[in-house]
């Protein structure tokens, strides 16, 4: 039995539809990331399963429970926000034990779920600090210490580092990753960042405009991308995409009239407008291939990320295991038709 289920949700303001007939089930114990722009509806629909937000159509459904008219304190959910909320007259510890003390928990509890919830977070030694006294890494931490001491069915977590700087980010990353694996419960991630949503979640939800684009394991949606939205906000640097009109054969000629290959024939009628995409990770440097010139050279340690010029089109590469190229240089790049995506322009869908 799934954990969270949503059945046909949608969410409107008046007239305007924030969400529009979500679908979704989270297992017990699953790392759940709902991704996509600014204003294609995550948040509130994070909001909707806390109790925070009402829905105006569907179900949502907690451990086999029907709530959608229950209130947000009754559903076992514990939510860290993306501001970390704390009371600044508080020390670490009663913020973390905040909610306990309300519901008039015994104080021998209180004091041992606050003392593991430090434990497991590194907090031991700030216990008796104020929030003023803490970094923003520190101050997250007791976020979700709050939430952990309450012992809730599921966590959400709605989009909490990104008042951090790049370096703890990563390493926020890897402590909720870690947080994760410890308690086993159910968690739901909300963020802008397809990286963070790469790296953490067992499973990906994308949306856009209030819709599922597509949900699934991230390598899924990485090597298998259901349409055009999903193939370009999944992956970094992001999927290089060119308008073309497929003619038949195995190439197809972009704008500039450069050729591109294919490896077979497509099914679509000559004339078809389409889409031809391929990962900078997927092309590779030859003696023979396509001509480009090197336009900015990004060296990132192990690789260098470079912009280039096909035709009249900019093309990105991840160039791996080669000598440090140089802005003018003429290179051959070379592209796998077995790597490459094809898609109806029309549609977005998915031809290859």
């Amino acid at each position: 039995m799934a954990e969270i289920e949503l059945k046909h949700v949608g969410k409107s303001y008046g007239s305007v539809q924030v969400l529009n007939d979500i679908s979704l089930d989270m297992a017990d114990g699953e790392f759940v990331v709902l991704v996509g722009p600014s204003g294609c509806g995550k948040s509130t629909l994070l909001r909707m399963i806390a109790g925070l937000e009402d829905i105006t159509s569907g179900q949502i459904t907690i451990a086999g429970k029907v709530v959608n008219n229950m209130p947000a304190k009754e559903r076992d959910i514990a939510m860290v926000f993306q501001s970390y909320a704390l009371y600044p007259h508080m020390k670490v510890a009663d913020n973390m034990s905040f909610s306990l003390r309300l519901a008039g928990t015994p104080k021998a509890e209180i004091k041992a779920r606050v003392a593991e919830a430090a434990e497991i977070l590194g907090l031991e030694n700030l216990l008796e600090r104020l929030p003023r006294e803490l970094s923003g890494g520190q101050r997250q931490r007791v976020a979700m210490g709050r939430a952990i001491v309450r012992n809730p069915r599921a966590f959400l977590f709605d989009e909490p580092l990104s008042n951090l700087d790049a370096k703890l980010r990563v390493k926020m990353r890897g402590e909720i990753k870690r947080l994760h694996q410890r308690l086993g419960k159910t968690m739901v991630y909300v963020t802008h960042d397809q990286t963070e949503a790469m790296t953490m979640a067992d499973k990906i939800v994308v949306l856009n405009g209030g819709r599922i684009e597509q949900a699934g394991a991230p390598l899924d949606l990485y090597n298998n991308p259901a349409n055009l939205f999903v193939a370009g906000f999944i992956g970094s640097p992001e999927m290089n995409l060119f308008d073309a009109r497929y003619e038949g054969g195995t190439s197809v000629a972009i704008a500039g009239g450069q050729a591109l290959p294919l490896g077979m024939a497509l099914d679509v009628p000559a004339g078809t407008e389409i889409v031809y995409g391929v990962r900078p990770q997927h092309i590779t440097l030859g003696t023979e291939g396509v001509p480009a010139e090197v336009l900015v050279v990004e060296p990132t340690g192990d690789a260098q990320e470079v912009l280039a010029r096909i035709g009249g089109e900019d093309i990105s590469i991840v160039v791996r295991d080669h000598a440090l190229l140089s802005a003018g240089q003429t290179v051959q790049l070379v592209i796998d038709p077995a790597r490459i995506f094809v898609f109806d322009k029309a549609s977005g869908l998915r031809l290859r």
